[in-house]
Parts: C-alpha cells; structure tokens; sequence
C-alpha cells in the first residue's frame, strides 16, 4: 500500500476493524518512511457477468433495471421489497455462480420469470406476456395453463 503522504511502499498495520455488516475491512497503517498514520478500506469486489443484448450490445449488469422491472410486473401485489431485494440476490448469485463472463439477456429474463413466478402467479404473467411478445390469445392462454 502506497503512503498517500509521500509515497512510500511500505507501512504497518497499526489497527484493523470490521464493519458491522462485514462487507468491509477498515485498517489503519503507519508509514515506514514518513512515520504518518492513514486509513484503507478493504471490500470484496464481485464482478457480475456483462448482459449480451438481442443486438449483440454488451452493457453491465445492472441491479437497480432488474428491480424496476420487476416492481413494475409486481405493482398492487402483496408482494414486500424484502422479497424482491432477496429474489434480486439469488438471481445475482444464480449469474456469479456459472462463472461466466458474459451472459446472455435471455438467460437474465428466464431468471426474473423463475422468481416471479415463486412470488406471484400474476406478476410472472404480467412479465411473460411483455417479455416473450405474445402475439395472440393462444399464447397467453398456454403461458396459464402452464401455471
């Protein structure tokens, strides 16, 4: 770790704190070379897969569109934000546990139907009918009948 004082390479760790929550490690250090104290912060970075489009775009995976589209299939439901936020999480850990680098769109829409339709029958509908392009009845008449 690099002084921010003046740059030298090594320092000690003089104090080490974890947050409440343990998502982060808070050290504070002593410069070998300025003798100065400074604080670092140490945090697990999770790298989510990149969404490939329909359009071959590749775009970050991004929580807060996962959650919008699925408060708005869920809206006037009796459905928490506690449930969403943990149906959000496992469909995180479900991308970060295949290992893969890129994953395609599809496979994130296949995902948010799995655990609409663990929440609610009406919502993962409402989300397949718009997500899949129903173009008839019929379509829509299978998607229930499959429920």
């Amino acid at each position: 770790m690099r002084c921010p004082y003046c740059a030298h390479t090594e320092s000690q760790v003089v104090e080490t704190r974890e947050s409440d929550d343990g998502d982060v490690i808070r050290r504070r250090r002593k410069c070998h070379g300025c003798g100065k104290r400074f604080t670092t912060y140490e945090r697990a970075e999770v790298a989510l897969p990149a969404v490939v489009k329909r359009s071959g775009a590749r775009v970050e995976f991004e929580p807060a569109k996962l959650r919008a589209s699925m408060t708005l299939a869920l809206r006037k439901r009796q459905v928490s934000i506690e449930q969403i936020d943990a149906a959000i999480e496992r469909i995180q850990e479900q991308l970060l546990a295949s290992g893969l680098r890129e994953v395609p769109s599809t496979r994130v829409g296949e995902l948010v139907m799995r655990e609409l339709k663990r929440l609610d029958k009406v919502a993962y509908v409402r989300f397949a009918s718009v997500y899949r392009s129903f173009e008839d009845v019929d379509e829509f008449s299978r998607l229930i009948q499959e429920i």
